[in-house]
């Protein structure tokens, strides 16, 4: 797709606005940003008139299309409670495109998402990279697995503890986790040895993908809300020595400063929730700026459907309210998420080389009177509200219809 959103407040995210600038994409990706931009002949030119011109936003952790709105028991996929180490299951097995949360991804300008499995394991699965529109989950790729999944705390213990089987508690969530590195670590000997032996060599699927986090290639995404648990995260990733990134991270304010210093990232939210459980006590809005202001790299996330997924701006306007930084709010919900999850030579910023997934906003998109106007997915028109009327691209049929 060739285009050129012309005349716009452009806001790149990784560098300075640029009020009447053009954004530029050619083959579906960005080829230039920035005032006096030359518009090939054949392009279709869209003018923004003004209006804020944004990179898609990127949710880092929610279950789109795996746990579908609407659809009860039947859209269920996000969870499978029958075995504590779910190393090998795999989200992009599960995405339904047909999920309506997808279209009210686009309503909120939300153009990326890493879905991932839930929290009822200690280890709940592998992570998935999508983009917000299209016919199958193929198409919608751009990367998997990113992450593998796994939960520290209330969930896991509640789920095994009704079941009366390990792990009903604390101590056990933890055993569980490092009783798999370490049969990670004795599979990942043998193999070598076998390999070096020219003998051949059974693999094991759960093995195999944990042997892949041992090595660095992929971080473990630990849902976690209390502090003592995020020591636990930090412990287990000290024994083992790979990247854990902080899910959720509830207290994380607590140990802001040891986060900072050890360069973990934290995904915090959903924001927009009651006080549930024990664990969300400290549930706050203040807390992504405080975050923030210590030095962590941090994203907001809805953890969709828990808060609609368009809601994911207001989340980071309210952030701001009480004490964020405009700029930061903005970047936890595009170029820091997109970082994050190893995914930012894609997304996350109006930026050369990057995919041309673009959002024409009617004002700042943290004035929750601000609405997305025109979203661009590698070019592609893929929503529009005119007159009043949200309008999706249809992915099957290459038509509008009203949703």
């Amino acid at each position: 797709m060739n285009l050129a959103i012309t005349s716009g407040y452009v806001v790149p995210v990784d560098g300075d606005p640029v009020d009447g600038g053009t954004v530029l994409i050619t083959d579906g990706k960005i080829a230039e940003v920035g005032a006096g931009v030359r518009v090939p002949e054949g392009y279709q030119v869209v003018d923004a008139g003004g209006s804020w011109v944004l990179p898609g936003f990127v949710e880092a952790h929610g279950h789109l299309g795996v746990y579908e709105e609407a659809e009860g028991w039947a859209g269920n996929d996000v969870n499978e409670m029958t075995d504590p180490n779910g190393a090998r299951l795999r989200a992009i097995d599960a995405i339904n495109p047909g999920d309506v949360g997808f279209a009210d991804a686009l309503s909120g300008g939300v153009t990326t998402a890493v879905i991932k499995p839930g929290s009822g394991n200690p280890i709940g699965g592998q992570t998935v990279a999508i983009k917000c529109w299209g016919r199958s989950v193929d198409e919608m790729l751009i990367r998997e697995p990113v992450s593998v999944k796994s939960a520290l705390g209330e969930n896991p213990k509640r789920v095994y503890g009704d079941q009366k089987k390990l792990p009903s508690t604390r101590q056990g969530v933890a055993a569980v986790i490092r009783d798999a590195f370490m049969k990670a670590q004795d599979y990942r000997a043998r193999r070598a040895a076998a390999a070096d032996e020219g003998k051949p060599f059974d693999r094991d699927g759960t093995l195999e993908i944990l042997v892949r986090v041992l090595d660095g290639e992929l971080p473990w995404c630990q849902h976690t809300h209390r502090a003592d648990d995020i020591a636990t995260a930090l412990r287990l990733a000290d024994e083992f020595g790979y990247r854990v990134v902080i899910n959720h991270g509830t207290e994380g304010h607590l140990l802001a400063d040891t986060l900072a210093a050890r360069n973990v990232p934290v995904i915090i939210g959903p924001l927009f929730t009651a006080r549930s459980k024990v664990e969300l006590r400290q549930r706050s809005l203040r807390n992504p700026g405080i975050l923030a202001r210590a030095g962590v790299e941090l994203a907001i996330t809805t953890d969709h459907p828990v808060v609609p997924i368009h809601f994911l701006v207001h989340q980071a306007t309210l952030a701001v309210k009480e004490g964020m930084d405009p700029a930061a709010a903005l970047r936890s919900i595009t170029l820091n998420p997109a970082r994050i999850m190893g995914i930012d030579d894609r997304v996350g910023a109006l930026r050369p080389g990057l995919d041309g997934d673009v959002v024409i906003w009617s004002g700042d998109p943290l004035d929750v009177m601000s609405r997305a106007l025109r979203v661009f997915i590698s070019g592609r028109e893929v929503y529009s509200y005119t007159q009043g009327e949200p309008v999706v691209a249809d992915p099957y049929y290459r038509e509008s219809s009203s949703r």
